[in-house]
């Protein structure tokens, strides 16, 4: 596979006519060939024509053609390592062995995937069998099974180029659907989504897929995602990246006349707990975990933890020195862009500009454009309740530490957080238990992963992850973008009514030759 500056319209590779897109190598500022021209009217239409007509025949594949299809797309993947991590390092600023572990990511979700398929039990058969002897009415036949939404917009993350974009999450549990995908690249790793988009085109040729199963174009600002939520074929969409790019689309896609459910994971500063207990017994090994989570991949994780909440206790003072003597020396790191790189200065001169806010330390002074420079930062519960602007997210290497008297201010400003993807309580077995209990019991309502004694960069791809909730952290608590249940996310109820057996979907015949698992009368 080679990249030539093409956008991916069903088997087609297709030049653009608006303005064109280069990538930034974001450590050298260098702008990377080729040219990427954007898509217009012309091919948001040609997309959304094919994946419609692909909708019918795509979402009634049987199992296991759809599993070998995503099986393809990972060994596609698998089979063009070297290039595909090549050109990521260029346009993100990565480091190789980040982008391997991204990638073997990327492929291992698309095998979880196929085995969800295989195993059937997103389909949620259930059956209630006719009684017609039974009096005062008598019951029809009943029989439920869930199919996919149709056609799925997903837009590319800019910072994960392979785990969150063109094959990620949200293509990979859209395809497991039964959902054709079209995939609004991000214009930050052009290249990388080529060379993905062209690993998944051929996997949709060699499994003999319907052409519009798959398509990938680009656009520089809002017009070409505006153009493909707003068209009437695309029935949902995912979407990673910030709050404010979420909203616009959640708004777009409540508008049509036909609203459609917008999948957006957006804001989050992740809280950290540290409990009197474990602060006075494991400073030392807090302050490092704490610090190598806040550091790793320039903090430009949704999972960073932007802020961390702890009563006043003897030890503090020494631990915040230890926190802020590992942040004094970190080594400044490339960040994904120069966008992300301006938006993260601008949030950190505005905590810096806070007379509430205390700086604790910063990292060594960049050497390179576009480094990130931790900051570690200081204030009090009483002035974090009392400025909305402290909870705004700082994309990056950033934390706030909220000194607080008593726990019960340390409950009163958890129930003043918006929702977070995750928070992590820190604490030894001879904490207070029932404190704990009370601030978990809020933590449940404000956030879709709670962590005990870890750190929360970091997600693991498996059936009980939830990566997801309440906003601002998606846009809908009820689902997570990684993990299995993702698949939830693109499909919907239907129930036959005394269908003639003929003409039900094999998933729902009687001793039906996919075998997949079924509640029958409630059993």
């Amino acid at each position: 596979m080679a990249i030539a500056g093409n956008m991916i319209i069903g088997q087609e590779l297709v030049k653009g006519s608006k303005k064109a897109i280069y990538a930034v190598n974001p450590a050298t500022g260098e702008h990377l060939q080729p040219a990427y021209l954007g898509g217009g009217a012309q091919e948001v239409d040609r997309a959304c024509v094919l994946a419609e007509k692909a909708f019918d025949a795509y979402r009634e594949t049987d199992l296991e053609s759809r599993a070998k299809f995503l099986e393809q797309i990972a060994a596609n993947l698998a089979a063009n390592v070297a290039a595909i991590v090549e050109r990521a390092g260029l346009e993100s600023g990565l480091p190789k062995a980040r982008l391997e572990s991204e990638l073997g990511r990327t492929i291992n979700q698309l095998k979880l995937f196929a085995e969800e398929v295989k195993a059937g039990r997103w389909i949620g058969v259930r059956v209630d069998t006719a009684m017609p002897e039974r009096t005062p009415l008598p019951r029809a036949d009943l029989r439920l099974r869930h199919i996919p939404l149709g056609p799925v917009v997903v837009f590319g993350a800019s910072n994960f180029p392979l785990a969150f974009s063109v094959a990620g999450g949200d293509t990979a549990s859209a395809f497991a659907a039964g959902c054709p995908v079209i995939v609004k690249g991000h214009s930050a790793h052009p290249g990388t989504s080529e060379l993905v988009g062209l690993a998944i085109q051929a996997a949709v040729k060699s499994c003999d897929m319907p052409e519009g199963t798959f398509s990938l174009l680009f656009g520089s600002g809002a017009d070409i995602g505006t153009a493909l939520v707003s068209d009437r074929r695309v029935k949902a969409v995912g979407f990673t990246g910030s709050r404010s790019g979420g909203t616009a689309l959640m708004k777009i896609a409540a508008a049509r006349p036909e609203p459609i459910p917008v999948y957006a994971e957006m804001s989050s500063i992740n809280p950290v707990y540290l409990m009197p207990e474990a602060l006075m017994n494991r400073a030392d090994s807090v302050a490092t975990g704490f610090v190598n989570s806040l550091l790793m991949g320039s903090g430009q994780f949704c999972t960073n933890p932007g802020l961390m909440i702890v009563k006043e206790a003897p030890g503090l003072d020494a631990f915040l020195s230890k926190v802020a003597g590992l942040v004094s020396v970190a080594k400044p790191s490339t960040m994904l862009t120069p966008g992300i790189h301006e938006a993260y200065e601008l949030g950190v001169a505005k905590l810096k500009s806070n007379n509430h806010v205390q700086l604790l330390a910063q990292a060594q002074e960049a050497s390179g454009p576009n480094q990130c420079c931790a900051c570690l930062f200081a204030t009090t519960a009483e002035a974090f309740l009392g400025d909305p602007k402290l909870r705004d997210e700082v994309f990056g290497s950033s934390s706030l530490i909220i000194r607080c008297k008593t726990d019960e201010e340390i409950l009163e400003l958890t129930n003043g957080l918006e929702g977070q993807l995750t928070a992590t309580v820190l604490m030894n077995p001879t904490d207070n238990k029932r404190f704990t209990k009370s601030l978990v019991s809020i933590l449940e309502r404000k956030v879709g992963r709670i962590l005990f004694n870890g750190y929360p960069t970091g997600v693991e791809v498996c059936p009980a992850m939830v990566h997801g909730g309440p906003f601002p952290a998606t846009s809908d608590s009820r689902t997570t973008s990684v993990g299995t249940e993702a698949i939830w996310r693109f499909l919907r109820p239907v129930c036959y009514q005394d269908f003639p057996s003929d003409l039900l979907p094999e998933a729902l015949k009687d001793g039906n030759s996919w075998n997949v698992p079924k509640l029958v009368n409630g059993r």
